[in-house]
C-alpha cells in the first residue's frame, strides 16, 4: 500500500491511496472495507468505477483509492507515473 501526495504534480486530487489485492476475494474486501469505513464517517465517493475489472476507482475529490490486482499495478505503475508525488506512506 503506498499513500501519495500528488498536490505538486497532480491538477484533480491531493493524494492517491494505492492498494493491491492477490485475488478477487481480496480486492474486493479491500475495497468494501475502504468504502464502509468513509461511508461511516459520512464520506461518500464521488465517482467509483471499475468492479471486475481488476482496478478498482474511487473519487473523493481531494483522494483517489486505487484498489489494483498485481497485474494490473506492475503493467500501469503509478508510483512511477507519478514519480514528482511525496510518498507520504508506503507498506509493503
Amino acid at each position: 500500500m503506498a499513500v501519495l501526495d500528488v498536490r505538486g504534480s497532480c491538477s484533480f486530487a491531493d493524494y492517491f491511496l494505492v492498494c493491491t489485492g492477490d485475488s478477487e476475494r481480496q480486492l474486493n474486501a479491500i475495497w468494501e472495507a475502504i468504502l464502509d469505513a468513509l461511508k461511516a464517517r459520512d464520506v461518500r465517493a464521488l465517482h467509483k468505477e471499475g468492479v471486475g475489472s481488476g482496478w478498482l476507482l474511487a473519487d473523493y475529490g481531494a483522494v483517489v483509492v486505487h484498489v489494483l490486482a498485481p497485474h494490473e499495478r506492475e503493467f500501469y505503475q503509478l508510483e512511477s507515473l507519478w514519480e514528482d508525488a511525496i510518498a507520504v506512506l508506503r507498506i509493503q
